[in-house]
């Protein structure tokens, strides 16, 4: 099996107003980002090339957008990268990194 090039887990996902999850996973694996709930089954997925990532200048640090073949997503990651061993979702700002050197673009 492939090792994710980024995992979090205990992401609150969002479209619009509506939550569809509030303890899912968000990974990049195989050049894709993939949205999970937290059973596991999949909310979205897209190849990384196409999915765009953005803070969102209205919301707190601990949020990210994603643009996943046009369907865009909120979610809620952690303020800040959690120390070691303990648990909770890296930082939004992690995130967005993630996304962009999968990708090949700058960070």
């Amino acid at each position: 099996m492939v090792e994710p090039e980024f995992r979090a887990t205990g992401v609150r996902i969002g479209k619009r107003l509506r939550s569809l999850t509030r303890a899912g996973t968000v990974r990049i694996i195989g050049g894709r980002v993939e949205l999970l709930t937290s059973y596991g089954s999949e909310i979205d997925s897209a190849p990384v090339q196409t999915v765009r990532v953005s803070h969102p200048w209205f919301a707190p640090q601990d949020r990210a957008l994603a643009d996943l073949d046009g369907k865009r997503y909120l979610l809620t990651l952690g303020e800040r990268d959690p120390a070691p061993g303990e648990p909770g979702p890296p930082a939004a700002r992690r995130f967005i990194e993630a996304v962009r050197r999968a990708a090949g673009r700058r960070a």
